[in-house]
């Protein structure tokens, strides 16, 4: 028999009674487990009766495996009679013996709804414009060309973006520290240089002249690390950039272009798509965000917990991809693991706001996901494994991934709605828009496009993204 309580919309309590039968069917069960694990004399593993078996464990040994052993069976049976969807695992929060059974009172976490979302169609977000000027692949033609400059000595006092050859010694008092110490060092006037401020302590310096200052060793230098010092620094020499003249031989010499013209034309298309990938990535971050904070939503204690732990496990798997454990994350980061355990509540309800706001979206834009549309995006991520389709989906069903990754391919197309419906507008209210997305987009979770900045506007070069 169960009994049903709701202390909130999110939870149901749930008073299960098991009564003597089912009791001593558990406890049959429990007494074969257990002589499994216990010596009996004159019995074989597995072979030793009921009443035998307890006086070796003891009565309450036996009645708490009995519970152990028929709870699960009960809560199963008592959630699926209730018509209940855990969102989480059943929580036994109190056992009561009867006299021919016992109680048990468990907590039901279900999955929260949202009655009422907040109006996303039409709604304007600006973002930064994606626009690119003639000046912004002139930029990029001058750090191409800074790349491929060459140094050449000049009789003149350094300057910004420079170079100068020094001489370098440290003292600490009247000993000399050789960890900052160095010959023939080049360092770029006006920044860089391994010790703070010898980049500007070279500013208007010449071939000859003496600088001294007093600095700090940097901390990653040993021992010697954070020391105080000072230094004096010969400069040796003063060298200066000279860049490549742009032509279209140079052009055709280090690119794959055959002129001028057609680097900045392909320069300019190729900003363009970076830039709007990235407004388009900064787009759906400040719209989920909003929609997030004006999300009428209380999220159960426990979905909250079970969250987390979820979030600390794929951490942890991370670090351990890469030898890493925890212990020696939290030193090197100076956490501690109260904070990392915040930091892992804090994602966990950011997660599941937006779980829960893009599948409401789903259900009401009336987007769903096929058959069909679960077994292209199996053969489409068998073929980035290296896997056979059929190899691939037995893999993902041993792991019940098939359920998540129809999920993700939901939320995700419940995001692409979301960024048709609302309006991404530059500064000056100039509407943007931004090309269809790949249909191989369609099995990526929410954010988990690769988004280009401005400072990675450099399509002379290849990105490199995580998968």
């Amino acid at each position: 028999m169960t009994e049903v309580g709701e202390p909130n919309p999110a939870e149901r309590l749930l008073t299960i009674t098991v009564d003597a039968a089912a009791f001593e069917a558990a406890k049959a069960r429990a007494a074969r487990r257990l002589s499994r694990e216990v010596k009996v004399k004159g019995f074989r593993p597995g072979k030793a009766p009921q009443r035998l078996v307890e006086s070796v464990v003891g009565p309450e040994t036996m009645r708490r495996e009995a519970v152990d052993e028929a709870l699960p069976v009960a809560v199963s049976a008592a959630v699926e009679e209730a018509g209940l969807e855990p969102a989480v695992t059943p929580r036994v929060t109190a056992v009561r013996d009867t006299a021919d059974g016992f109680e048990a009172d468990v907590r039901v976490t279900l999955w929260p709804e949202i009655t009422g979302l907040p109006e996303y169609r039409g709604r304007r977000m600006v973002v930064d414009s994606p626009a690119v000027s003639d000046g912004d692949v002139e930029a990029h033609i001058e750090r191409m060309r800074l790349r491929f400059a060459e140094l050449e000595d000049v009789a003149r006092p350094g300057d910004d973006g420079d170079f100068s050859l020094i001489d370098v010694r440290t003292r600490s008092g009247d000993a000399e520290v050789a960890a900052g110490s160095a010959t023939d060092l080049l360092v770029e006037v006006g920044s860089g240089g391994f010790l703070e401020g010898l980049g500007e302590a070279l500013r208007g310096k010449q071939a000859g002249d003496i600088v001294e200052f007093s600095t700090t060793l940097p901390k990653g230098m040993g021992d010697e690390g954070g020391k105080a010092v000072d230094a004096r620094v010969l400069v040796k020499q003063v060298k200066a950039r000279r860049l490549p003249e742009l032509t279209d031989e140079w052009v055709d010499e280090v690119s794959e272009f055959s002129s001028v013209a057609e680097m900045r034309s392909a320069l300019g298309e190729e900003l363009r798509r970076l830039r709007l990938g990235a407004a388009r990535v900064e787009f759906e971050e400040r719209l989920l965000d909003q929609l997030r904070d004006e999300l009428d939503l209380q999220l159960p204690a426990d979905l909250i917990d079970a969250e987390a732990d979820a979030v600390l496990h794929r951490f942890a798997h991370r670090l351990e991809a890469r030898k890493v454990t925890i212990e020696q994350y939290l030193a090197a980061t100076g956490q501690s693991a109260e904070m990392l355990v915040a930091d892992a509540r804090s994602q966990a309800v950011l997660n599941l706001r937006t779980r829960l706001l893009l599948e409401a979206v789903a259900r009401a834009e009336g987007i769903e996901v096929s058959d069909e549309d679960l077994e292209g995006a199996i053969n489409a991520l068998a073929a980035e494994a290296g896997m056979a389709p059929a190899a691939y989906k037995r893999a993902l069903a041993e792991g019940g991934g098939g359920k998540v990754l129809a999920g993700d391919i939901l939320r995700r197309r419940a995001v692409d709605r979301l960024l048709e419906l609302a309006v991404a507008v530059d500064a000056d209210g100039q509407e943007i828009e931004f090309p269809a997305l790949d249909a191989g987009t369609a099995a990526s979770g929410p954010g988990g496009e690769a988004a280009e900045s401005d400072e990675q506007d450099d399509p002379a070069e290849p990105t490199e993204v995580e998968s």
